[in-house]
């Protein structure tokens, strides 16, 4: 049997990207004993080098458990992603050793809708870009990508295919000046759509990612609404001594619970939840 990956790599990490898809993907089920050594060697037609060390990283990766004895058992492990790499979700996946994955639902020129309209400071209505795309982690849905774009933006999104990779490295290499974000996390039920392509029930929770992203000079040019499975991400925020962090309770015209506004810059870590909605303070990087 072949590998999820066949081309390229050592074999015992073609064998582990294939053994962590299997356990992301429920073929071997979270707290069940996975296939032994023997077995896979069979499976595969490999000796048991590559399949102990294909074995050991997944111990080290948190995906198998068990030991002294006992046959190792899977454990799905979720990939937190930090806001420094918020902005590119083909680059987090490809930092952490995934394979990061798209299927565009839709791209299409349309008037703006209200709420896009109005964080883009566009009139309702006026010409803009919508694109839908269902993300995925090694073959796992993991994420529904909606985004509008000014339209002068957009407009690169029929020039190449969004299926083969990053729009963020598409559009910077066309020129365009994506320099910053503010990011609003908050838990949203699945909508019908949601729920076909993440391939669960409606109304189960998911975690919310709303980005407004900007130009150098202060142009707001995509609105995004990024609806994550909790069980595929979650989010990390870090911060120095040196920066600011100002929590306030109430509600805001984006949030109804607590607010916490958070300069980012890298040091400690806090993990944020999908019970607790984020508003992080415009979040400076350069686009890679």
């Amino acid at each position: 049997m072949k590998t999820s990956s066949t081309e390229g790599g050592p074999l015992h990490q073609r064998l582990g990207a294939e053994f962590r898809r299997r356990i992301e993907a429920g073929e071997w089920p979270e707290g069940v004993p996975v296939p032994s050594e023997a077995q896979l060697c069979e499976e595969f037609g490999t000796s048991r080098g590559p399949v102990r060390q294909a074995l050991a990283q997944l111990r080290a990766d948190g995906h198998l458990v068990g030991g002294r004895g006992k046959p190792p058992v899977a454990r799905k492990v979720t990939p937190s992603q930090p806001f420094a790499s918020l902005m590119s979700f083909t680059q987090w996946a490809e930092s952490i050793g995934r394979t990061p994955g798209q299927h565009t639902v839709e791209v299409a020129r349309r008037g703006a809708h209200p709420e896009a309209a109005a964080r883009l400071g566009l009139d309702e209505g006026a010409p803009a870009v919508d694109l839908v795309r269902l993300r995925s982690l090694d073959d796992v849905p993991a994420m529904v990508e909606r985004s509008t774009f000014v339209l002068d933006v957009g407009s690169h999104l029929f020039a190449f295919d969004p299926d083969e990779g990053s729009v963020y490295g598409t559009l910077t290499s066309r020129g365009v000046d994506l320099n910053h974000a503010r990011h609003t996390i908050d838990a949203v039920a699945a909508s019908p759509q949601d729920a076909e392509l993440l391939g669960v029930e409606p109304g189960q929770p998911l975690l919310r990612v709303r980005r407004l992203a900007y130009t150098g000079d202060g142009r707001p040019v995509e609105y995004a609404d990024d609806r994550y499975l909790p069980a595929m991400a979650t989010f990390t925020i870090e911060n120095t001594m040196d920066g600011r962090t100002v929590a306030a309770r109430g509600g805001t015209p984006d949030t109804t619970s607590a607010t916490t506004s958070t300069r980012i810059s890298p040091s400690t870590s806090t993990r944020t939840s999908a019970s607790t909605s984020t508003r992080t303070s415009t979040t400076r990087k350069e686009v890679q």
